[in-house]
């Protein structure tokens, strides 16, 4: 059991909240924000303290961090909380759901896998990936750092995920693909190609490559 400090007053850390209370033995102590964000003094009856002051009032050698925030800026902001906090010395725990089915140990920190996911042998998964409900992810493929998955999602085997993607509803992809950094799958995508470009776009079935980048949609 560890005693944690949330990051986020929204929706994300409301469910965060529910997950954690219900699945697991860690113990919630307050939610953090930077100081313009906050708006009550708690939240999910926990003190909300500005994320400027969080180490005086939760020192880091006693304390773990858990920022489980959305996909916003193609996951650029929960990249920049992530490691704004781990700059601090916070060790982070991960969320995975009891209901999960996973046959790996090859999961990083600060990581929000919730129920019905499966993850297949010889996966690894790096720090800071969403995994929302009941995706399927294929036997050793590789996810790296800051990656969002939605739902119903099937990644097949020997995939390699670059940081920075993004997976929408119901998006399919075929084994061995390589997946470039930012790379924005659309929801009902079929992508049966080898590889994808950097922070590209695709949509469709059969997938398209959008002509607009992935940086320029207000995500």
């Amino acid at each position: 059991m560890a005693k944690v400090v949330v990051f986020g007053t929204e929706l994300v850390a409301e469910l965060a909240h529910y997950y954690l209370t219900t699945d697991t033995d860690h113990e919630i102590v307050a939610f953090t924000v930077n100081q313009e964000y906050i708006k009550e003094p708690t939240f999910c009856g926990l003190p909300v303290v500005p994320f400027e002051e969080v180490t005086t009032l939760y020192p880091t050698n006693e304390y773990k961090f858990f920022a489980p925030l959305s996909e916003r800026k193609m996951n650029q902001v929960r990249a920049k909380v992530y490691q704004e906090a781990k700059d601090l010395g916070y060790e982070f725990i991960s969320y995975i759901s009891s209901r999960a089915t996973v046959l790996t140990d090859k999961i990083g920190e600060n990581c929000f896998i919730l129920e019905d996911n499966t993850i297949q042998p010889f996966v690894t998964i790096g720090n800071n990936v969403v995994l929302w409900s009941g995706n399927h992810i294929g036997h050793h493929g590789t996810i790296k750092d800051h990656v969002y998955f939605t739902s119903h999602v099937v990644l097949s085997g020997r995939c390699v995920v670059e940081p920075y993607c993004f997976f929408g509803v119901n998006a399919t992809i075929r084994d061995g693909v390589h997946i470039a950094e930012g790379t924005l799958f659309a929801m009902g995508t079929n992508f049966t190609g080898k590889k994808t470009e950097p922070w590209s776009i695709y949509k469709g079935n059969p997938a398209e490559k959008a002509k607009i980048s992935s940086k320029d949609i207000n995500l």
